[in-house]
């Protein structure tokens, strides 16, 4: 796997959506009726969400990208442990190994 493609296919994916996002946000900001108004604020929050995730991850997938560039990449910024090959596979811009991972979400 190459780490550094993989990443910078899921930038170029992550910055398409949120421009495509915001193209809609703006659309939806031209609401002509009190019908179209209730469909467009219902659609609001989802929307709202989805470009938090996607900006979080991009974020996340940036920070990675660093970490390949520093040749940190692959290792847990908590610990220093290598991330298991399959961990980065299914969630290539992880920062952290499964351990520290857990620790993290328990403590949320």
């Amino acid at each position: 796997m190459n780490a550094e493609k993989v990443l910078r296919e899921k930038q170029r994916e992550l910055v398409a959506d949120l421009a495509r996002l915001k193209g809609e946000a703006r659309e939806a900001g031209e609401v002509r009726d009190v019908t179209d108004q209730a469909a467009a604020d219902e659609g609001s929050g989802e929307a709202l969400e989805e470009v938090t995730l996607k900006s979080r991850t991009l974020e996340q997938v940036e920070d990675a990208l660093k970490r390949v560039a520093d040749g940190t990449y692959g290792k847990c910024v908590i610990c220093g442990r290598a991330i298991p090959a399959a961990r980065l596979e299914a969630i290539p811009w992880t920062p952290y190994c499964l351990e520290d991972q857990e620790k993290l979400d328990q403590a949320v």
